[in-house]
């Protein structure tokens, strides 16, 4: 039962983020002056503090995990709260390849003179204050902190309550890397409260200190945040992703990319969660691919043309094409060629990331093409959808709207750009 929140406690919730609000304000000024070498420090000296604290990182997940098993999560929900020590090295490296990218603040996007002798340029600079809202996966505390630091950005963050004292530990190492460097520690917040109140603050009070709000989580989560917030947000929406096996695909590669597509891991946006199969390979294509699949424990629910050809494939009802599993189920619809393929993208995907899997160029070109995604693949795994991946250093999403920066939101994605613009005592006429 809900209890209402007394007007003191709602105060304290409002005068916290508004104290962080100024804080973030502050260190923004700070941080968009300050030179790429410091950052870089800074970010080097979070990466060993990571190491360092493996242990205490480990006891504080450990505490998380127990709380959420107790809550009955689920096996993917558990998979992306559970840290280990190879995991928490790769939070570091993570944060080291984030140092080793290029400074975007400051880059010269583009130039041009004109006739009257004025020289133009459009300059990278910082958003300035971002907020950024996520759940259940403790290594975006790291992955986003350093991110927005290395664009320049202070950032507020707000982990998901299971994941509080995870999140809690590694924001530690990340101060401790601001302290070394010399910049202010209040560059990196992390809202030290799991009240939901502050969500909605963050959201709604924070119009003179936030510039934008990214979240990364559920679709419940993202509707909240796109239905309250007060300022632009880069939605990452749910990974309702599909590959395409055309009938000019070789099987031996469909295959193998299929299988890794589903199965790499489950509980990632990037997971294939539909496959679509073109009915001119279906009898050659679909029994192995399925053998491959069954063998590597996945559940397949297919459509009544699928299921013809073997009876291992459950029925899929209408909701099925609209899952974000997150887990070892996979949904198989047959399609007429590329074009069904992309008819049926259009209708249930999600805009996050397509592949189609074929030897024609001309098939290719078109799924490319045609498909409205911020990342279409052609003849790879859909577990490839991420900033690491794409060289970024990490990412702290998979952004799915058309403005600012559709697909893997790294450094660069977090920066806007400013005109300069250089005379020689010219006056209009």
């Amino acid at each position: 039962m809900k209890t209402r929140k007394t007007k003191t406690e709602t105060e304290n919730i409002q005068a916290l983020m508004q104290g962080m609000g100024q804080h973030a304000r502050q260190a923004a000024a700070a941080l968009a002056v300050a030179t790429g070498e410091t950052k870089t420090t800074a970010l080097h000296a979070m990466a060993t503090a990571i190491r360092a604290q493996k242990d205490g990182i480990l006891a504080a997940n450990a505490k998380d995990v127990a709380a959420a098993k107790e809550n009955g999560i689920s096996s993917a929900f558990l998979d992306r709260l559970i840290l280990d020590e190879a995991r928490i090295d790769a939070m570091a490296q993570g944060v080291e390849s984030i140092a080793a990218l290029s400074d975007p603040v400051g880059d010269i996007i583009t130039d041009w003179r004109r006739p009257n002798g004025l020289h133009i340029s459009r300059v990278r600079v910082p958003l300035g204050v971002i907020g950024i809202i996520y759940e259940s996966r403790p290594n975006v505390t790291a992955d986003a902190g350093a991110l927005c630091l290395k664009a320049g950005n202070a950032v507020i963050l707000r982990g998901g309550s299971e994941s509080f004292y995870s999140s809690r530990a590694i924001h530690a190492c990340l101060t401790t890397g601001l302290r070394e460097a010399g910049l202010p520690e209040t560059a990196i917040q992390l809202i030290p409260t799991t009240d939901r109140a502050a969500v909605g603050a963050l959201l709604k009070d924070m119009t003179d200190y936030v510039d934008v709000i990214v979240p990364r989580g559920g679709k419940s989560l993202i509707e909240r945040v796109q239905t309250e917030a007060r300022v632009p947000v880069l939605a990452h929406l749910e990974g309702l992703c599909h590959t395409y096996i055309d009938g000019a695909a070789e099987l031996e590669m469909a295959k193998d990319i299929t299988v890794n597509a589903k199965m790499r891991r489950t509980g990632i946006c990037g997971a294939t969660e539909t496959l679509l199969i073109d009915r001119a390979v279906l009898a050659s294509h679909l029994p192995p691919i399925a053998d491959a699949l069954i063998a590597a424990g996945c559940e397949l629910r297919g459509d009544d043309a699928s299921r013809a050809i073997d009876d291992r494939i459950g029925a899929a009802s209408d909701d099925d094409w609209m899952t974000e599993y997150l887990d070892s189920i996979i949904s198989i619809k047959v399609v007429e060629g590329v074009e069904g393929a992309i008819q049926h993208i259009d209708q249930y995907g999600s805009h996050h990331t397509d592949c189609i899997v074929t030897d024609s160029a001309d098939h290719a070109e078109r799924f490319l093409n045609a498909v409205d995604s911020a990342i279409v693949m052609h003849n790879t795994s859909t577990q490839f959808a991420d900033g690491g991946e794409f060289g970024m250093g990490a990412e702290i999403g998979i952004s799915t709207g058309r403005l600012h920066s559709p697909g893997p939101v790294g450094a660069e994605q977090l920066t806007t750009f400013k005109y300069v613009v250089r005379g020689s005592g010219q006056t209009r006429p």
